[in-house]
């Protein structure tokens, strides 16, 4: 069977797209729009990764939250997952947030818990089940001090779950920004003072031949720097290290394709991974779901994209 697709594969805003595959369908889940009621990320679903319909959207709204952020899900011993962030709760900044389904379309229903609270702002969470079946969390959080090249501003940290909801407590580093196209924001007034503030986040892990991948998104999420790169290391908590010759995997196509980032991975329908990311169009309308094919040249990943064509998706029926 032959199918083919062309950028975005879905029209409507859906930012922080992540896909889930799950019993033979897939489903995304992204930041914004709100649905009825306040309802917060639309969740779509999809036989062949190209053809998707919303079907709803995930969770009710939380007292006093004024945004959510960049929902993900993971499943275990039957039940759905749903890590995000929220801000104005208790009149507290962006926290890291779980609720639970038992199905993928939800409703999901908050469990009250707060994953990271001893960290003033966390974002971008990103749940990973390693080969032995432990579970770790990654997500990103603020850095106000110098070390060695890395910059003022946010990163990525990486802790092991307890268990689906409660985190060990010991963060370790994976990527902090390090390069000029993370800046952020340029003398950004915060914490109190004023800093050339630099961002790396959205991480999402890949194991590859035993190696493990921390792709990541960098710079302004609404400016045409964003992109993705990535850094390596040989266990899910590190030590991560930059490849020898760092370089953006995706980055803006000027006049055509805008700010790709906050990608998630999956496997498609023809055996064949994907990263599911999203984008602005020249008229920076919306932030758009795209989907282009990850692959690797020895151990070097390569996304192909931002296609701008039409792309063939070829499988077998069984």
């Amino acid at each position: 069977m032959q199918l083919s697709y062309t950028n975005p594969v879905y029209n409507q805003y859906f930012a922080d797209p992540f896909v889930l595959r799950h019993a033979g369908r897939y489903y995304a889940y992204g930041t914004g729009p709100e649905g009825p009621e306040r309802m917060q990320f639309p969740v779509l679903t999809s036989a062949d990764l190209v053809h998707w319909e919303c079907v709803g959207w995930a969770l009710a709204p939380l007292p006093e939250a004024n945004r959510y952020w960049a929902p993900e899900v993971a499943f275990s011993e039957g039940v759905f997952y749903l890590y995000y962030s929220a801000d104005g709760v208790e009149g507290q900044d962006h926290q890291l947030r779980v609720a639970t389904s038992a199905t993928p379309t939800g409703p999901f229903v908050d469990t009250g818990r707060v994953l990271a609270p001893n960290t003033p702002f966390s974002i971008d969470v990103h749940p990973f089940q390693d080969r032995d079946g432990t579970w770790y969390l990654f997500y990103a959080r603020d850095f106000l001090t110098l070390d060695g090249d890395d910059r003022i501003g946010t990163g990525i940290v990486v802790d092991r779950m307890r268990d689906m909801i409660t985190l060990a407590g010991e963060p370790q580093v994976v990527v902090r920004p390090h390069s000029d196209w993370q800046l952020f924001e340029a003398q950004r007034a915060i914490y109190g003072g004023v800093f050339d503030w630099h961002t790396v986040e959205g991480p999402a892990l890949r194991l590859h031949d035993s190696r493990y991948y921390c792709f990541y998104s960098g710079g302004a999420w609404h400016n045409d720097n964003y992109g993705i790169s990535y850094v390596t290391a040989d266990h899910p908590l590190g030590p991560y290290r930059r490849p020898a010759h760092e370089t953006r995997l995706l980055k803006s196509v000027p006049g055509k394709v805008l700010g790709p980032g906050h990608n998630s991975f999956v496997l498609g329908p023809d055996g064949c991974e994907y990263a599911v990311y999203h984008a602005w169009p020249p008229d920076m309308s919306a932030r758009l779901m795209r989907l282009d094919r990850l692959t690797w040249q020895g151990v070097a990943p390569v996304i192909e994209g931002p296609t701008l064509t039409p792309q063939i998706i070829r499988w077998e029926i069984a």
